[in-house]
C-alpha cells in the first residue's frame, strides 16, 4: 500500500500525458489531398510565388506580406534575411506544410495544392539546420530514405558532403555505430551527413535551410561548391536559406526578405549597388570577424 501511494502522484501525471500526446496524436489534419490531386513526377524549374501572403495559426500578424517572384530552370536562389524576416516560411508553403493566407505558389504553372502531398514533398529534398540522426551505423543515416543504396553510392555522396575523409578515419568507417540524436558528432558533422542523405534522394528541388550553419566557413565554402554543381546537373531548381552572405555569393539570384517583404532581389554585385539592407548585413557580418581592438 506505501508503494501505491508514492506511486499515486506518478501514475497521475502519466496519465495527463498521455492523454496530451493522443490529443496530439488524433488532431485533425489541415493540409490534405485535393480532389483529383495529381503526382508531382516532373519538374521544369519554374517555381512562381504570386502576391502570397501567409498567417500562422493563431497569430495577429501575417508573416509573409506579397511575396511574388518566380524562378528560372536549374537556377539557383538564395534567400537571405535577418532572423525572423520570414526565410523558412518561404520554403514552408512550397512544401506545403502550411497553406498560403493569400494568393498562390506554383511549380511549373500549377498550384502546388493541386499535387499529391505525399509526392510532393518525395521529389523535394531538403536539409535543415537541426539535423536528425538515428541510432545505427553512419552508412544506414546516410541511407535512411534509400535503404538498398550500394556502398558505392553512399561514398559518393559523403564525399559531395565532405564528410568521407572524417568516416574513413574512425576504426570500423561507415559500420561505425552514432547513438540516438547523432552522440557523439560534432553539430558540424551531423549536418555534413544529413546532406549527403539527402543527395542520396530522388529528389527534383533541392533545399539546404542554414545547413552548414555549424560547419566552419572553409569548409562550408567547399561543400557549397561541390553542392552548386550537383544542384545545377540533377534539380530543376535549388534554393538556399542562409544568413551568411559567403555562404550564398554564387547564387544565380539572391531574394532578400525583410520583415515578410521582398526587399530585393538580384546577383551579390547587384545588391551590393542597390540595396543599402544587403551592404548593411554584408558590413554587419565582416564586422564580426574583426578582432578586438585592445587599448
Amino acid at each position: 500500500m506505501l508503494l501505491i501511494g508514492f506511486a499515486a502522484p506518478a501514475i497521475a501525471q502519466a496519465s495527463a500525458s498521455a492523454e496530451r500526446v493522443y490529443e496530439i496524436i488524433d488532431a485533425p489534419v489541415e493540409i490534405q489531398n485535393r480532389p483529383q490531386a495529381a503526382p508531382f513526377d516532373k519538374c521544369g524549374g519554374r517555381v512562381t510565388f504570386e502576391d502570397v501572403w501567409f498567417r500562422y495559426p493563431g497569430a495577429t500578424e501575417p508573416t509573409l506580406k506579397g511575396i511574388s517572384f518566380e524562378t528560372q530552370p536549374k537556377e539557383l536562389i538564395a534567400i537571405l534575411g535577418t532572423t525572423g524576416s520570414g526565410k523558412s516560411t518561404v520554403i514552408n508553403l512550397l512544401q506545403r506544410f502550411y497553406d498560403v493566407t493569400q494568393g498562390s505558389v506554383r511549380i511549373d504553372g500549377r498550384d502546388v495544392r493541386d499535387f499529391e502531398l505525399e509526392s510532393l514533398r518525395s521529389h523535394i529534398g531538403i536539409v535543415f539546420q537541426e539535423t536528425t540522426l538515428f541510432s545505427g551505423t553512419l552508412r544506414e543515416n546516410i541511407a535512411y530514405a534509400k535503404p538498398n543504396a550500394s556502398l558505392e553510392e553512399v561514398i559518393a555522396v559523403a564525399k559531395a558532403a565532405y564528410i568521407h575523409e572524417f568516416i574513413e578515419s574512425l576504426p570500423k568507417g561507415y559500420d561505425t555505430i552514432v547513438g540516438e540524436r547523432g552522440v557523439g558528432l560534432s553539430g558540424g558533422q551531423k549536418q555534413r551527413i544529413a546532406i549527403a542523405r539527402t543527395l542520396l534522394t530522388d529528389y527534383h528541388i533541392l533545399i539546404l535551410d542554414d545547413s552548414t550553419s555549424a560547419v566552419d566557413a572553409e569548409t562550408a565554402d567547399r561543400i557549397q561548391a561541390s553542392l552548386d554543381k550537383i544542384m545545377r546537373d540533377r534539380t530543376c531548381n535549388a534554393f538556399v536559406i542562409a544568413q551568411r552572405i559567403s555562404t550564398i555569393q554564387n547564387a544565380d539570384r539572391i531574394l532578400l526578405i525583410d520583415d515578410g517583404k521582398l526587399a530585393a532581389q538580384g546577383t551579390h554585385e547587384e545588391l551590393m549597388r542597390t540595396s543599402s539592407l544587403y551592404g548593411a548585413i554584408l558590413e554587419s557580418q565582416v564586422n564580426q570577424k574583426q578582432p578586438a581592438i585592445v587599448a
